[in-house]
């Protein structure tokens, strides 16, 4: 089989469809492309591939990662003018590269793209509330930074934890102005063992740090995903 990493992109056009829905367009995105794709075996075949860490519903991206396996040899630019002219509005393929497996004497295999995520960067835009300044939002964001916990309630179907938050903040949040709107910038660390949310933090920074934003008109887009502080395309 021959592996390739994709770096791809998630736009505003399709923030509000799930990750299960991302997976079916890029996969029809390999069949309209007629790349000859690896599928899986069994009753219900799919196409092989493999993505990074599922978004956030609502959350836009500049650095997905994928990758798909191939039954035939393909040179990379044959590859990368097929998939990107089958992509629809919304996704662009950014980067590709081949995946080359460790040589069968040394025993290893390349380890599998989720598990090598380790942190992933995000900006987070959202309009201040009326009549807030800005002195209000550093406070608050000095404050969740200089606070040793900060703990979110995350209910969902199967969990109804605690979170805390500051063990996942790679570093301090970044607060800034782009032109009338809030900027946060987050760093935040993706283990074995579970992460946090930017909207969860940013949620924790409104309600109970008085962050003076409007929580349901926040644009967050990741940035990057890293591992050994690289990008993902760049560990192949």
């Amino acid at each position: 089989m021959y592996k390739y990493r994709a770096e791809i992109t998630k736009g505003e056009e399709i923030r509000y469809i799930s990750h299960l829905d991302y997976a079916g367009v890029m996969e029809r995105a390999i069949r309209r492309a007629k790349l000859p794709a690896a599928y899986s075996e069994g009753f219900n075949p799919h196409i092989k591939m493999a993505f990074a860490s599922a978004l956030s519903l609502g959350v836009v991206s500049e650095a997905e990662y994928m990758d798909f396996e191939l039954t035939k040899p393909l040179c990379q630019p044959e590859v990368f003018e097929k998939l990107s002219q089958a992509l629809p509005e919304g996704v662009k393929l950014l980067r590709l590269k081949p995946v080359r497996e460790p040589k069968p004497c040394k025993g290893k295999k390349h380890k599998a793209l989720m598990a090598e995520v380790e942190e992933a960067e995000y900006e987070l835009l959202l309009p201040m509330a009326e009549g807030a300044d800005w002195n209000g939002a550093v406070n608050a964001v000095k404050a969740y930074n200089e606070a040793k916990e900060a703990f979110v309630h995350r209910v969902t179907p199967k969990t109804d934890k605690q979170i805390e938050t500051k063990q996942y903040m790679m570093q301090p949040v970044k607060l800034s102005m782009a032109g009338d709107l809030l900027k946060l910038n987050m760093d935040i660390a993706i283990t074995q063992t579970g992460s946090v949310k930017p909207g969860e933090v940013l949620e924790l920074l409104v309600k109970e740090y008085g962050l003076p934003g409007i929580l349901g008109r926040v644009l967050i887009r990741r940035t990057a995903m890293k591992g050994q502080g690289k990008p993902l395309i760049e560990l192949v």
